[in-house]
């Protein structure tokens, strides 16, 4: 409107007085009623007209012109203008009148709770609106109500699937829904998918009263549904009869293994003609337990296709009659018959075993012992045959005395009973009051409970100890030896060697451990000993398989040592090879050869010559023993008393001289086992009287006295009597020697079993404990307290001629307290000895 004054007030500028006359006319006019202006316009232009030139009527024709329509759009947009105030107010009411029912029609959409999402025809981002606190969690309500599209985090993974196909469906084919689900936190819904004006809209909402237990009516109707009919084919197809009855015993249903075990061709048949699959006597004991409101179960005999089977049948009272099945049990009664048999081969096995057995149930009740699990812990018959628990064997076993001493013995029963409820078998070592050591063996049972195994084990334990301890000082006895030990095993390898075989063949110890073979350590020592024949004897003895024998073997080494090798085959088909430096023995034993063949050569000599000079002195011995007597013969003529005197020594000392020439040739007699005895009986009274006379100078001489005590109860007993007479003159002489003057000489004869004893004592200095070891040596004296030296001969003839007769010479002696020499002669002789051993 200001646009069209503008104009005209520009037109008007240019316009002459008169026309600014008009156009003040104009603007009044223009400003005036629009009736009221018209009427007058015309008749003021008219008048116009009539007193305007030609040249103004066109400049004036021109502004009215521009006047006119400048009026006319004035006009025409007051107009346009009062028409759109109009038309607003016209939409504005009816904006009001929508949005009134727009908020009618969403507070009657949403007046129980829900949630819509709408898609608008192609585009894919969705509007939503509703309460989506119903199923979001409280943290996304908020800021993302888009994440009720999630279905996965408020629905569970099943149902959320089933909803995500629905809505790909609706969006992708127009494919409407209707879905009644339970959302993760239990609440009950209903989604709704529909194709309206041109968009996609689920509406999802929660159900309650009537509506919700209608549709969980429906789910549970549609649940059993499916289950009954999961059931109905099980039992359709299941190997087994299965059957239901009526209350008046006619079959409702039947499955095909029924229809079979009853010869029917289906089980319509079956059904039809009411056929029985038991026998009259087992449907009877089935109807009195039905009836009595018992569950029947039996082991049944039926034929099935002609042949005999057993069945284990159940039936069970249900609404409206009875159900029943009858599963083959024909395997599962020959497995069990076999498995009895079998435990009871079982049983009378554990019977014989030297090992405690004790099996407890699943109840903890003794179900199985044997023999040895009784004498193992002496408990009676009684007692264990009455099944008692293990807690009551064990208590039992406490109180005598017979379990392991323990601190807590609730604690340590508690973990011995956790056996039932292990799962491997469990070992341990109890040690008991009474010294002995048991091994246990807890085992759990498949079919529940443990079984218990026991041992002795305390010979075993005292065995190992043993073992160890001999092996520990087998180890360290073979590790101090002074040989050289190694041993190979049966593939000629070596397991074991001692640190002296090593340094004896400079070889290395980490080199033996890696157990080289007999070859490699051949190879080692060769450049000390380099010798095929040897080595070949050693690797035939410890490799060779048949001929498994001891070898002997010596070696003079390059570095001049002897060693002596011996092979030895073990039992566990190993080979100990030792060696041994014998470079000093075999030196020494040269030495000590050379030198016992130069006293064997000076021993021959000497006996030739005792022999020799014996035999030569005998001789002239006698000649003077002879004449000595013929001088002393009253009948040669008298003697002076010097003379006889001296006739007298020379008697004496030839008598002595040919005794000990006597004794030298009997030893010699021995020596060269030429000797015999000349056995009989012999008056011991008699050769005591003999002995005793041959020492009565000397007796008389030193003023001695001899003291004889025989044993009342032997008088004689059989052997050579003159050797006995020589036997016991040289044991009272050797007494008469070492007894001081005015002394006492005690002969003693005792009687034994088989035996008579002769003890001679004397009450002298006694012999040294040097001498005594070779006082019955040849030539040996001791001149030690003794007033006569001997040739050492007397006590050598004493063992020698006692030895003979089968006896044996006793000497007991002490320093300061005299001697006895004690010789046993057997009573009878079982066989003549020729020679001294």
């Amino acid at each position: 409107m200001s646009g069209v004054l503008g104009s005209i007030r520009r037109t008007s500028l240019s316009c002459t007085s008169l026309v600014h006359g008009l156009a003040g006319t104009a603007v009044m006019v223009a400003s005036s009623p629009a009736r009221a202006a018209d009427d007058h316009l015309a008749a003021i232009t008219s008048s116009l007209l009539l007193d305007l030139n030609r040249h103004e009527m066109m400049t004036l024709i021109i502004a009215l012109a521009a006047l006119g329509f400048s009026v006319m759009s004035a006009i025409m947009l007051v107009r346009t203008r009062q028409r759109a105030l109009a038309r607003e107010a016209g939409l504005r009411a009816d904006l009001q009148g929508l949005q009134a029912e727009s908020d009618r029609f969403q507070a009657l959409l949403f007046a129980e709770p829900q949630v819509l999402i709408s898609w608008a025809a192609g585009d894919s981002r969705p509007q939503i609106s509703g309460d989506t606190a119903l199923f979001l969690p409280p943290e996304t309500q908020t800021h993302q109500p888009q994440r009720v599209l999630a279905f996965g985090t408020w629905l569970p993974p099943e149902p959320a699937l089933q909803m995500d196909h629905a809505v790909d469906a609706l969006l992708d084919k127009g494919e409407g829904f209707l879905l009644q689900l339970v959302t993760s936190t239990g609440r009950s819904i209903e989604a709704m998918g529909r194709a309206v004006g041109g968009q996609a809209v689920v509406r999802i909402r929660e159900l309650s009263g009537v509506r919700r237990e209608l549709a969980d009516m429906s789910r549970r109707f549609k649940a059993l549904q499916d289950e009954t009919e999961m059931l109905r084919g099980f039992a359709t197809a299941a190997p087994w009869p299965i059957w239901t009855r009526r209350s008046d015993g006619t079959l409702s249903f039947a499955n095909a293994a029924y229809a079979r075990a009853t010869d029917a061709s289906d089980a319509a048949d079956a059904i039809g003609r009411n056929l029985e699959l038991l026998d009259s006597s087992d449907r009877a004991a089935l109807a009195r337990a039905l009836s009595d409101g018992y569950e029947y179960s039996g082991r049944l005999p039926i034929v099935v296709g002609g042949e005999r089977r057993y069945f284990d049948v159940r039936a069970l009272k249900v609404t409206g009659g009875s159900a029943g099945i009858a599963v083959d049990a024909s395997e599962t009664a020959a497995l069990g018959a076999a498995l009895e048999r079998m435990a009871d081969a079982h049983r009378r096995t554990l019977d014989q075993l030297s090992s405690g057995v004790a099996v407890f149930d699943a109840q903890r009740r003794l179900s199985f012992y044997n023999d040895s699990y009784r004498k193992l812990w002496d408990l009676d018959r009684i007692f264990l045959d009455s099944h008692p628990d293990d807690s009551t064997v064990l208590d039992r076993l406490r109180a005598e005395r017979k379990l392991p001493e323990e601190r807590d013995f609730k604690a340590w029963k508690n973990k011995l009973h956790e056996a039932y409820r292990a799962v491997e078998a469990e070992k341990d070592v109890w040690y008991l009051p009474d010294g002995r050591a048991v091994s246990i063996v807890t085992t759990p049972n498949p079919e529940g409970g443990v079984t218990y195994l026991f041992d002795d084990v305390t010979e075993s334990l005292d065995l190992k100890r043993r073992y160890g301890g001999l092996i520990d000082v087998q180890r360290e006895t073979l590790d101090n030896l002074s040989e050289a030990v190694a041993v190979f095993g049966s593939n000629g390898c070596a397991q074991l060697f001692n640190p002296p075989f090593a340094r004896m063949w400079n070889l290395s110890a980490e080199a033996l451990q890696s157990q080289p073979h007999i070859e490699a350590i051949e190879e080692w020592c060769r450049p000390l000993f380099d010798d095929e024949v040897f080595w070949q004897a050693l690797r035939g003895a410890i490799t060779g398989i048949d001929d498994r024998r001891h070898v002997l073997l010596k070696l003079e080494r390059k570095d001049g040592s002897v060693l002596a090798c011996k092979t030895m085959p073990l039992p566990d088909g190993a080979t100990m090879l030792t060696f041994q430096d014998i470079t000093d023995t075999e030196n020494v034993e040269r030495a000590l050869r050379e030198r016992n063949e130069a006293l064997e050569t000076a021993d021959r000599i000497k006996i030739d010559f005792v022999h020799h000079v014996s035999y030569e002195l005998r001789s002239p011995l006698t000649t003077i023993i002879g004449f000595a007597h013929f001088l002393s013969d009253p009948s040669t003529g008298p003697l002076t008393e010097k003379q006889a005197e001296y006739v007298n020594y020379i008697t004496t000392s030839t008598n002595a001289l040919m005794a000990i020439i006597n004794n030298i040739l009997d030893l010699a007699s021995i020596d060269a086992g030429a000797m015999t005895l000349n056995l009989g009986p012999i008056d011991i009274r008699k050769v005591i009287d003999a002995a005793a006379e041959g020492i009565q100078d000397r007796l008389a001489r030193d003023q001695i006295a001899l003291q004889v005590d025989i044993d009342p109860a032997i008088d004689s007993f059989v052997g050579d009597e003159r050797r006995v007479v020589q036997v016991l003159y040289n044991l009272l002489a050797n007494a008469v020697d070492f007894s001081p003057p005015q002394g006492a000489v005690r002969l003693t004869v005792r009687r034994g079993e088989t035996r008579v004893a002769f003890t001679v004592t004397d009450s002298g200095p006694g012999i040294a404990p040097a001498f005594k070891e070779k006082m019955f040596d040849l030539f040996e004296s001791d001149p030690q307290g003794s007033r006569h030296r001997g040739a050492g001969l007397g006590l050598s003839l004493v063992r020698s001629f006692v030895e003979l007769h089968g006896g044996k010479v006793q000497v007991e002696s002490a320093i300061g307290r005299g001697t006895s020499v004690t010789c046993e002669f057997p009573i009878e002789p079982a066989a003549r000895r020729h020679a001294a051993e």
